[in-house]
C-alpha cells in the first residue's frame, strides 16, 4: 500500500517533504489477519502509483512525478528523472537519467518481466529496464523510445501486443517484438518509418483484409535499446520494434464545429436529398493529436457517369471465365451488365467502356429478367426469367429450360406458371413460382447443365411460403457443419470435415431457408431437403432463435411460459407482419447474418454462434439496426437486399427502396449509413472493371442509371462516415467561408523555448514589469518552457477529392492567443459597397500581474487563382481587454472586448465606434438575427439586445436575471417563432 502519513502539498515542500510510505502486508483469509512484513518510508510526496514487478524479480516500483523508486524486502534503488526531484536529507547520491522527463499523469504497462513501458503526458513512449542479477536489482535504466498518441490508458495484450487507449486521439493496437531475428518485423519495418502517430491516415491504410494491414500500416524504424553507461549489461544489444496493427477512430473531444458544402454537393438538390449536400467540420483532439474531423450524416457516392434509363426493374453484373485459369477471384473484372426493363432485357459488355451487346448475345431479351448470376465457378451465367431459364457460356447459350405448370386443382387457368423470385447459390438455383410453390434447379459440374427438381416435401404440404433463399456455406471450415455436433469445441475440425480431399473452393454446403406465412422458419439441406433447423414462431422477433427440436432440453416451466407468450403474439403478428425477403450471408469477418424484410417494423437476425443431422448448436441472435424504412411492399416487388463483398474495401448489404441505406459489416458490428441524395433507389449492384475499381451501379426511381464509387477519403466504421485531417496542434474554433469553400481555423501548437527568451519577451511586452537581475542565473539559461503559439490556418476543400489542404497561415505574436475567428460582411462607407472580411479577435496572456489587452484583425480575401497570399491584412488595432467575440450586424462590426460590446462602422481603412453596451463580466458568444443581438456572459447568463439605426443605440430588450455560466448561445428559428438557446457549465441546454 502507498500512503501518506503527514499530508503536505507543493507550497510546503521546504518544511515538509518525502511524506509517503509504502507498506507490504500478508493477508490471511483463514485467520482474518494482515501482518505487516516490511515497509519503506521517506518517499517523495508526489508518488502516485505502485507497479508490481513480475517474478522472477518481484518487488514493487513506486512511480513519482520526478523520480522512480524500486523497493523489495531486501533491496532498493532509485532513479531521478529531472532537476525538480529532491532527496531526503541523509541519503546517498541518487543516479540521474540522462534526459529530463516528468512522469506525472503517465500510464504504464509491463512489456516483459523486466521492461516497463510508460506513455508520458506529452505522448512519448519511455522504456524502463530493471537491471538485475539473480534477485538483486542493481539499477533502473530509462530510455526514450518513440512518440505515440496522448494516451489515457495503456495495457499489454499477450506477449507481443499492447493497446494505447486515448480520449484525445485515435486508440492504437501495436505489435512489438524484440531483436532483429523476428521475421515478421524484418520485412515490415523497412517499408515506411514514422512515429507511432494515430494520424497515419487510417482510412487509407486500413484496408479490410488483414494481410493488407500487415503491409500498409507499419510504422517506426527499429529502435535500439542500448545503454551508454554499462556496455556489458545483457540488455545492451536488445532492440524493440513496433508495428501499428489497427486503430479505433475517435472524433472527441469536440471544441467547435461548422458546416459547409461537400466537395461533391449537388446544387439542384431539393427536399430530403438537400441534407446530404452538407458536412460537419469539427475541431477534435488536443495537442499533437489535434485534428479536424469531417463528418457526413449520409453517404453520397462519387459519380463516375450517369445515363437515363426509364422503367428499370433490376440490374446484375456477372463474371465470365472462358478457361479455368488460376485467376485471383477477388480481383476479377465483371464481364456483363444485365439490365431488366419492364418488357425486355438489355445486356452490356463491361470492358473499357459499357457497350450494348443485346442483339449479338443469346440472352433471353424479349422479357424482363428475374435474376442473373454465375454458376460452376464463374464458368457459366444463369439467367432466370418468368417463363424459363437459360445457361450461357459467355455470349452463347448452352441450355434452355422452360417451366411448365403442374396440373393441380388450385390453378385451373391454362396459362403457364411464371417465376416470382429466384435465389442462386452455385450450383443450385431456387425458384419460387407465382403460386407459391418451389422448384430447384440442380447443376451438374461435369456437363455444366441444370435439371429441374420439384421437392416432394413442399407439394404435399399446404402451408404457403412467403420467402425463401439459398445459403452457400463455404470456406476452409464450413461453418454450419460444425453446428451439428460438438465438433466446434475441439480443435481439429478442418481435417474431420474435409476428408474427401477436394479443394474447398469448389465444394460447399448449400442450405435453403424458407419462411412460411404462418410465421415458421425452416432451414433445409440441399438437395435432399432434410429439415435441419426450424423455429415455430419466427415472426414474433425473439431475441434468440433456437432449433425447435433441441428445445426440449429446457425444463417445463419455461415451456409453459413460452407458450403463453406465443399465443398472445401470434394474434397480432399474423395480421400485420409477413416476411417478404430473406438473405443469409457469411462475410469474411467470420460473422453471419440473416436479414428479413418485414412490412411492419423491420428486423434483422444475426448468427452469434455457430446443429446428429440437426443444427442443434446453431443460434440466431437478433441485432437491432437503426433503419426507418416502413413502406408498403407489394407481394411481388423486386428484391431489396443486395449483398456486396467489396465496395471500396467494405462489405455488407445495400437496402434499396424508398429510404435506401448501406449496412456495412465492420469489426463484426453493423454500421448503418443512409443514402438520401437520389431519393428512392430501384436497383443496385456492384461493378468492378478497368474504369470503376470496386464501385457500384444503382438506378434511381427518376430513371437514371448511375455508376459511382464510394468516397475513398472517408472511414465508414463509425456512426457517421468520418475523415480526419491531422493538424499536429490543438484546434480551437472553425468557421466557413462559402464563396471559396474555405475553412479558417484557430490552431495552437506547443513550442519549447529557452526560459530566458520567454522571460525577456515578457519584459518587452510589459515595460513596467522589470526583471530581477538574479533570475537569469547560469543554471536557468539551460531551462526550457513550453509556450502555446497560436495561428489562424485557412484550409480549402479540394474539389474532386474532398480533402482539406492548408492554403495560408496567419501567425499571431508571442503570448497572443487567438480567441475568435469569423467571416463578417461590412458596409464600406467610403465606396458604398459591401465587403466580406475575415475578422480575428485576440488576447495577450501575460499572467495576472498585467492588464489584459487584445487586438482586432481584419483580412480581405484575394479572388485571383495564382496569388501566393490568399488573405491580406487590411486593419489591425489594439484594444483594452480581450477580444472574445466578433460579429457583423447590418454592415457594422460588433466587437466584444473585455466587458464592453462596441458597434463599429467600417470606412475601408478605419473602424469608428457608433454605439456600445456594457456587459457584466466577459462576453462568451455573440449571435445576430436581423437587428437583434444575443450574447452570453461567462457568469451572468444571456442578454437580448436590439440595434436601432436612427438613434444609433444598442438597447436591452430582455435578460435572464439568474446567474448561469454560459458556454455557447444561439438563436433557434422555427417559422415565425424566435427562441434563444444557451448551454451551461452543468451540461444543460436551456
Amino acid at each position: 500500500m502507498l500512503h501518506e502519513q503527514e499530508p503536505t502539498w507543493a507550497g510546503r515542500i521546504l518544511s515538509k517533504h518525502h511524506t509517503c510510505t509504502i507498506t507490504a502486508f500478508s493477508i490471511s483469509m483463514t485467520l482474518k489477519q494482515h501482518p505487516m512484513i516490511w515497509s519503506a518510508a521517506n518517499l517523495p510526496h508526489d508518488a502516485y502509483q505502485l507497479l508490481a514487478v513480475p517474478p522472477p524479480i518481484s518487488g514493487v516500483l513506486v512511480i513519482c512525478a520526478n523520480s522512480i523508486h524500486y523497493h523489495s524486502q531486501s533491496t532498493s534503488c532509485s532513479l531521478d528523472l529531472n532537476n525538480f526531484s529532491s532527496q531526503p536529507d541523509v541519503s546517498p547520491e541518487i543516479p540521474k537519467s540522462n534526459f529530463q522527463v516528468e512522469l506525472d499523469a503517465a500510464k504504464a504497462t509491463w512489456l516483459s518481466h523486466d521492461i516497463v513501458m510508460f506513455s508520458s503526458k506529452d505522448g512519448e513512449m519511455l522504456l524502463l529496464t530493471v537491471v538485475y542479477d539473480g534477485r538483486v536489482v542493481q539499477r533502473l535504466d530509462l530510455m526514450k523510445s518513440k512518440a505515440s498518441v496522448l494516451s489515457s490508458t495503456v495495457t499489454t495484450i499477450g506477449s507481443s501486443f499492447f493497446f494505447l487507449g486515448s480520449r484525445l486521439g485515435d486508440s492504437l493496437l501495436v505489435q512489438f517484438s524484440y531483436g532483429a531475428s523476428t521475421s515478421v518485423t524484418q520485412d515490415l519495418t523497412n517499408e515506411c518509418s514514422a512515429d507511432i502517430e494515430g494520424d497515419l491516415s487510417f482510412s487509407k491504410r486500413l484496408k479490410r483484409t488483414p494481410s493488407d494491414v500487415l503491409q500498409d500500416v507499419t510504422s517506426v524504424e527499429e529502435l535500439s535499446f542500448q545503454n551508454n553507461i554499462m556496455p556489458n549489461s545483457q540488455e545492451s544489444a536488445q532492440k524493440i520494434s513496433y508495428v501499428v496493427r489497427d486503430a479505433l477512430i475517435n472524433v472527441g473531444p469536440l471544441k467547435d464545429f461548422s458546416y459547409g458544402l461537400r466537395a461533391n454537393a449537388d446544387p439542384n438538390a431539393t427536399g430530403n436529398a438537400k441534407q446530404s449536400n452538407y458536412e460537419l467540420v469539427c475541431c477534435s483532439g488536443h495537442g499533437k493529436n489535434g485534428s479536424l474531423s469531417v463528418l457526413q450524416q449520409s453517404i453520397r457516392p462519387d459519380l463516375i457517369t450517369e445515363v437515363e434509363l426509364p422503367s428499370c426493374r433490376g440490374i446484375w453484373t456477372v463474371y465470365y471465365k472462358s478457361y479455368r485459369g488460376q485467376m485471383i477471384e477477388d480481383n476479377e473484372y465483371h464481364a456483363y451488365l444485365i439490365i431488366s426493363l419492364e418488357s425486355r432485357t438489355m445486356v452490356l459488355e463491361t470492358g473499357d467502356d459499357l457497350g450494348e451487346v443485346t442483339e449479338t448475345v443469346d440472352y433471353y431479351v424479349q422479357a424482363s429478367t428475374i435474376a442473373a448470376g454465375n454458376l460452376f465457378g464463374r464458368r457459366r451465367v444463369i439467367q432466370v426469367y418468368a417463363k424459363g431459364a437459360r445457361v450461357l457460356d459467355g455470349s452463347f447459350m448452352t441450355q434452355e429450360l422452360n417451366f411448365t405448370t403442374q396440373a393441380s386443382e388450385s390453378s385451373s387457368s391454362s396459362e403457364p406458371l411464371g417465376v416470382a423470385c429466384a435465389s442462386i447459390a452455385d450450383p443450385y438455383v431456387l425458384l419460387k413460382m407465382a403460386d407459391g410453390t418451389i422448384q430447384l434447379l440442380v447443376g451438374d459440374h461435369s456437363t455444366f447443365t441444370l435439371s429441374v427438381n420439384a421437392p416432394s416435401i413442399f407439394t404435399s404440404s399446404s402451408e404457403r411460403i412467403s420467402a425463401c433463399t439459398l445459403y452457400r456455406d463455404k470456406g476452409p471450415e464450413p461453418w454450419l457443419r460444425k453446428a451439428r455436433s460438438d465438433a466446434w469445441l475441439s480443435t481439429g475440425v478442418a481435417e474431420a470435415i474435409d476428408g474427401n480431399g477436394r479443394s474447398w473452393h469448389d465444394q460447399a454446403d448449400i442450405y435453403c431457408i424458407i419462411c412460411y406465412e404462418s410465421g415458421k422458419l425452416e432451414i433445409f439441406e440441399v438437395p435432399s431437403f432434410r429439415c435441419v433447423f426450424s423455429v415455430e414462431n419466427f415472426l414474433s422477433g425473439g431475441a434468440l432463435l433456437i432449433d425447435a427440436f433441441s428445445q426440449h432440453v429446457y425444463d417445463d416451466s419455461t415451456k409453459e411460459r413460452e407458450d403463453c407468450t406465443k399465443a398472445s403474439l401470434k394474434k397480432e403478428a399474423v395480421d400485420s407482419i409477413w416476411i417478404v425477403e430473406l438473405a443469409m450471408h457469411k462475410w469474411s469477418a467470420l460473422e453471419n447474418s440473416t436479414k428479413n424484410v418485414l412490412t411492419s417494423p423491420q428486423s434483422s437476425v444475426h448468427h452469434g454462434n455457430a446443429s446428429d443431422s440437426r443444427l442443434r448448436n446453431l443460434r440466431f441472435h437478433r441485432v437491432s439496426i437503426d433503419i426507418k424504412s416502413r413502406q408498403e411492399i407489394s407481394t411481388l416487388a423486386q428484391p431489396r437486399i443486395t449483398i456486396f463483398n467489396n465496395v471500396g474495401g467494405y462489405e455488407g448489404l445495400f437496402l434499396s427502396g424508398m429510404r435506401p441505406a448501406w449496412v456495412m459489416v465492420c469489426r463484426q458490428r453493423l454500421r448503418v449509413h443512409p443514402q438520401l441524395c437520389d431519393g428512392p433507389i430501384e436497383a443496385f449492384t456492384v461493378l468492378h472493371n478497368v474504369n470503376c475499381c470496386h464501385g457500384l451501379i444503382y438506378v434511381t426511381s427518376q430513371g437514371f442509371l448511375k455508376i459511382c464509387q464510394l468516397p475513398s477519403a472517408y472511414n465508414y466504421d463509425n456512426y457517421w462516415p468520418v475523415q480526419k485531417v491531422p493538424l499536429h496542434g490543438t484546434p480551437h474554433q472553425v468557421t466557413y467561408y462559402a464563396e471559396q469553400s474555405l475553412y479558417p481555423l484557430i490552431v495552437s501548437v506547443p513550442v519549447v523555448r529557452p526560459l530566458n527568451h520567454v522571460l525577456s519577451s515578457m519584459a518587452d511586452q510589459e515595460s513596467a514589469h522589470h526583471m530581477d537581475s538574479d533570475v537569469t542565473s547560469a543554471d536557468d539559461l539551460q531551462k526550457t518552457y513550453t509556450v502555446d503559439e497560436f495561428e489562424v490556418r485557412i484550409l480549402e476543400l479540394e474539389k474532386p477529392s474532398g480533402r482539406l489542404e492548408t492554403k495560408s497561415t496567419i501567425p499571431m505574436q508571442l503570448f497572443e492567443n487567438a480567441l475568435t475567428v469569423r467571416i463578417v460582411t461590412l458596409h464600406n462607407t467610403t465606396s458604398k459597397e459591401n465587403e466580406t472580411l475575415l475578422a480575428i479577435g485576440t488576447a495577450y496572456v501575460l499572467g495576472e500581474d498585467v492588464a489584459a489587452r487584445g487586438r482586432v484583425l481584419l483580412f480581405s480575401f484575394t479572388k485571383s487563382e495564382n496569388s501566393k497570399n490568399l488573405v491580406t491584412e487590411v486593419y489591425s488595432k489594439e484594444s483594452k481587454g480581450a477580444v472574445s467575440a466578433v460579429a457583423s450586424l447590418q454592415g457594422h462590426l460588433l466587437i466584444a472586448s473585455g466587458p464592453k460590446i462596441t458597434l463599429n462602422k467600417w470606412t475601408g481603412a478605419e473602424l469608428t465606434a457608433v454605439a456600445f453596451y456594457d456587459a457584466p463580466l466577459h462576453v462568451v458568444s455573440l449571435n445576430i438575427v436581423k437587428n437583434f443581438v444575443l450574447f452570453g456572459d461567462i457568469h451572468k447568463s444571456i442578454y437580448f439586445l436590439s440595434w436601432k439605426e436612427q438613434g444609433s443605440q444598442l438597447s436591452l430588450l430582455a435578460k435572464d436575471f439568474g446567474s448561469l455560466d454560459c458556454f455557447a448561445t444561439e438563436f433557434l428559428i422555427d417559422g415565425s417563432t424566435l427562441s434563444l438557446v444557451v448551454s451551461d457549465s452543468d451540461k444543460n441546454v436551456q
